[in-house]
């Protein structure tokens, strides 16, 4: 099929003259149209060639139109039927669906209504043949280690991984919450020649202040109250290995110094101790936060910043990952019925589509909760709409219009940033707080663009 065609649609009308009209005006609109003018030649036709939808006639000579609904679903049932009836004649459209059409329109023909339906058809199909993909298993899809994704922001990803996994330079992984920071991370290790030895996670949120320093450098026997025992810390844990730092802007201002004088050195001091340790690790850290805005802030060292900054990758959100969304859901659904012992086998095609259109503010993470749920709750073998829960059955989203098609209405991507942010404070009613949620921000960086694009408090 061409390109930039809107899709293949064969016309089934025993009237010549219905099918030219129809063809001129939809090649016109973009699709690329064949006619026939009996159900025979259309069944003959479907054998050899693919088309995205059959649009057909119900009163024709020799086969029905219904015949012809039927026997597609038999035999092509991914391509939809669109049955064309004349006005009144609502039973033998039902009798059409009920044999396997898509929709109806009436007769005479609406050609703006038409267009409409078709758009839908075509668009159910592409969905049709992205589900079947799916339906096949996921083992066919592309995986990079425990990672799996073929949209050009994840390729882009997995060739920046192997380019650096072999060197020892510091990596400081950037994306939003549950994006995968820490695959990323395991891939980095498996993948470089540290892999024979430890991956060491820690997540520097998680961890009491009182504790940070002793959990990453360890401490002597009797330097604190429980301390009853030698304890080697994690930096030496990780000897031969990777250690990753997660959630890296939120380690304490007072404990920065001590982080960065380890990296420096290759030694570590354990609390209580009177000897430096030298220890042989590679770092990774992740962060979800604008650390240059928390530089700026000064609640991070602007040195240990540059130290652990060395290559930066930055995660793409879910939102931005196309049809990795059902990749995704479709392992998540598969790992959820084989732990619960659940015949469920895949998604159906509405679901899929709720999918694709929620912005998946918690990105990998939320999905693999809600997948879970559905598989719990679904009495289907495929998980159906309402499995779903109503923020993802209700989503809709909101659209900035930023320009035609003519150059000279384009603008630079700075300046679409701009107009969206502004117009995300419009709808939350400039309350800041909630703009800077709803785009993934946090105040102080939402602050910071907006006094970059002249807009003051008053304003």
């Amino acid at each position: 099929m061409d390109p930039n065609s809107q899709g293949r649609i064969l016309i089934v009308d025993d009237e010549a003259n219905m099918c030219q009209l129809l063809e001129v005006d939809l090649r016109l609109r973009g699709y690329q149209p064949t006619w026939r003018t009996s159900a025979e030649e259309a069944l003959e036709l479907v054998k050899s060639e693919d088309f995205d939808v059959v649009l057909t006639d119900l009163r024709m000579r020799g086969l029905s139109g219904t015949e012809l609904c039927e026997r597609i679903a038999a035999n092509r049932p991914d391509i939809p039927v669109i049955v064309m009836t004349a006005f009144g004649s609502l039973e033998t459209a039902v009798a059409a669906i009920r044999a396997g059409a898509y929709d109806f329109v009436t007769k005479p023909i609406e050609m703006e209504i038409l267009a409409i339906t078709l758009q839908r058809a075509v668009t159910h199909r592409q969905l049709q043949e992205k589900i079947k993909v799916l339906s096949e298993g996921t083992e066919s899809t592309a995986h990079f280690e425990s990672m799996i994704g073929s949209s050009p922001a994840m390729t882009r990803l997995y060739d920046q991984i192997s380019r650096i996994a072999t060197t020892e330079t510091a990596v400081l992984v950037c994306g939003e919450s549950g994006t995968g920071k820490e695959l990323v991370a395991k891939s980095i290790h498996q993948r470089s020649r540290r892999s024979q030895g430890p991956f060491v996670p820690v997540n520097c949120a998680a961890l009491p202040e009182a504790l940070l320093e002793s959990e990453l450098f360890g401490h002597a026997k009797g330097a604190f109250t429980d301390a009853k025992a030698q304890r080697r810390g994690l930096f030496l844990q990780a000897e031969k290995g990777t250690l990753f730092l997660d959630e890296i802007g939120e380690l304490p201002l007072a404990m920065q110094p001590k982080l960065l004088r380890a990296l420096e050195e290759g030694r570590v001091r354990p609390v209580g101790g009177d000897q430096e340790v030298p220890f042989d690790v590679r770092i990774v850290t992740a962060t979800n936060r604008d650390l240059l805005t928390e530089v700026e802030e000064g609640r991070f060292r602007e040195d240990l910043f540059y130290r652990i900054n060395v290559i930066q990758l930055d995660l793409p959100p879910l939102r931005a990952r196309g049809t990795d969304t059902l990749m995704l859901a479709q392992r998540f659904v598969e790992q959820s019925a084989k732990r619960s012992q659940r015949n469920v086998t895949g998604i159906s095609d509405p679901a899929a589509e709720r999918l694709l259109n929620y912005s998946w503010p918690g990105n990998v993470r939320e999905l693999r909760n809600i997948m879970e749920r559905a598989v719990a709750l679904t009495p289907f073998d495929k998980i159906a709409v309402d499995d779903l829960p109503e923020k993802i059955r209700d989503y809709r989203s909101s659209q900035v219009f930023i320009g035609g098609d003519d150059p000279s209405e384009l603008v630079p991507m700075q300046e679409v940033e701009r107009r969206y942010i502004l117009h995300v404070l419009q709808a939350a009613d400039n309350n800041k707080s909630v703009a800077a949620q709803i785009l993934g921000l946090d105040r102080k960086t939402l602050y910071r663009k907006l006094k970059q694009y002249g807009v003051s408090d008053s304003d």
